[in-house]
């Protein structure tokens, strides 16, 4: 029974987290791709790039209840198995990242996973995803790079989880959550990474066309 409820909440997740609203709402207003535009992202900040800043505001917004409904998942399916509750949060969570990273819907070419992965995280560890939104905003907000922002704070939810842990605020599974997010964030930020190493990445208010 308990291996049926984690594949129930695992396929969920991983179909709601698949939802391309970048995708739709660039076909929508511009009858565009948006992965053809900007860095090739589905995402947030690609949609800004591309589409303009109320869309990028919508598929944010959406994006993170994404996540969020993934995980809110264990509630009705682990809702009296209390000891594999965390765990079923992560595996909604998880199964949404991965689901927004590839998409089955667009022939598993989606986002870099981040906003979804802040959505589930603020379901599970509300002031942890607080602190790594905080630490987006100022990276952002000094370097003007929306991918180092997003990496950092990524890195980040690591070191913040952990204490929470420690003096048994949060269960362990929220760690193991963490651990398979920011591999998957950090590997499909990886042409990001040579963009900024490279010094061509794109800062907020470019409209530099990367492919």
């Amino acid at each position: 029974m308990i291996v049926l409820n984690f594949i129930g909440v695992i396929i969920l997740g991983y179909l709601i987290g698949s939802i391309p609203f970048g995708v739709i709402i660039g076909r929508l207003i511009r009858g565009i791709d948006v992965r053809d535009y900007g860095s090739g992202s589905m995402g947030m900040a690609n949609v800004l790039r591309t589409v303009g800043a109320r869309a990028g505001v919508f598929v944010f917004l959406a994006d993170v209840a994404k996540g969020a409904v993934a995980v809110a998942l264990a509630w009705p399916i682990f809702g009296s198995l209390s000891d594999m509750f965390g765990w079923g949060q992560v595996a909604g969570g998880a199964a949404a990242i991965i689901g927004h990273s590839w998409p089955i819907y667009i022939g598993f070419r989606g986002g870099r996973g981040v906003t979804t992965g802040f959505g589930a995280l603020l379901v599970m560890s509300w002031p942890v995803g607080l602190i790594c939104f905080a630490i987006f905003l100022a990276v952002v907000s000094l370097s003007r790079y929306v991918s180092l922002g997003s990496m950092l704070a990524a890195l980040a939810m690591l070191a913040a989880m952990i204490p929470f842990i420690v003096f048994d605020l949060a269960p362990f599974a929220y760690l193991v959550f963490g651990l398979i997010a920011v591999p998957i964030v950090i590997f499909r930020h990886r042409g990001n990474i040579r963009r900024l190493l490279s010094g061509i990445e794109p800062k907020i208010g470019s409209f530099r066309t990367i492919r």
